[in-house]
């Protein structure tokens, strides 16, 4: 009685597993790949499928969604010898499961090493300050490089972003350093230019100032000889009206002297018109 009820029981667990191995459901966004006797036999697409028990192996299992692979840091020397990090993130799809399976070992790992040696490659050929500017540009030839590969191994490169491009830390700290060189440098020859120009208008303030006082003295040399001309022209041979006006200027020069806080005492001659007629008399003698 015991035995037939463990044969009864055996016969309903082989039952079981035989169902179980030969009915199988898959789910949408994967497919499944089925060796027999070790050998691939088939793809299984998402729904019920029936498979021959013992005999068929689902031996890998394929998710055919947008697959995300991040791609780590790397250090990236550029054309002139600048050091920068830089890291990136891809989005795949796997559109033919069997090359995907035995194409590559590990398609996940093959496209994130490709992807790390070809932007090495890429950003390699460029000068720091285009890799750092150039984004979009080595987005597209990233993609444009791995596509040809990807499609060997059942995959489809739907996009490659850069995630971040930046100097390394002892990189940064020699720009920084480099722009502070820079900014001091410039302000130093705008301070110089800022002198040169001052001295420049200093020097043409100086010559117009210069100009201006030698055409004031030119000016005033000829009205006093054009005076000096008119007043000979109207006084002629006559000694009495040139007396007036030295006396005029005689008096108003001790008015003048009378008036200084320094004068204790201002002494007149006793003849001021002999004094006047002696001065126009030595005038006479000297023309």
């Amino acid at each position: 009685m015991e035995a037939g009820l463990i044969i009864v029981v055996a016969i309903f667990i082989f039952v079981a597993v035989t169902i179980a191995k030969g009915v199988r459901l898959v789910s949408q966004g994967e497919e499944w790949i089925v060796e027999r006797l070790g050998k691939y036999h088939g793809t299984l697409k998402p729904g019920l499928n029936i498979l021959i028990p013992y005999l068929d192996n689902v031996a890998y299992k394929l998710v055919t969604k947008d697959i995300i692979l991040d791609v780590q840091e790397q250090e990236v020397i550029t054309r002139d010898n600048a050091v920068i990090l830089t890291n990136a993130i891809a989005f795949v799809k796997v559109t033919d499961p069997v090359k995907a399976v035995y194409g590559v070992t590990d398609f996940s790992e093959a496209i994130r090493n490709l992807i790390m040696t070809t932007l090495r490659s890429i950003v390699g050929e460029m000068e720091l300050d285009e890799a750092l500017s150039s984004r979009d540009k080595i987005k597209a030839r990233l993609r444009e490089s791995i596509a040809d590969e990807a499609v060997d191994w059942g995959l489809t490169v739907k996009s490659v972003e850069i995630q971040d491009i930046k100097p390394s830390p002892s990189m940064q700290r020699a720009m920084e350093l480099q722009a502070a060189a820079e900014r001091e440098r410039k302000a130093a020859v705008t301070k110089a230019e800022g002198d040169k120009q001052a001295a420049i208008l200093e020097a043409q303030a100086r010559l117009e100032s210069a100009k201006l006082d030698a055409n004031a003295q030119v000016m005033l040399a000829e009205a006093s000889a054009e005076a000096i001309r008119r007043v000979t022209g109207a006084i002629g041979e006559q000694t009495g009206p040139m007396l007036y006006l030295l006396g005029e200027k005689y008096i108003g020069a001790l008015d003048r002297l009378g008036q200084s806080p320094n004068a204790k005492m201002v002494v007149l001659p006793a003849d001021l018109q002999e004094a006047l007629r002696g001065l126009v008399g030595r005038m006479g003698v000297r023309s």
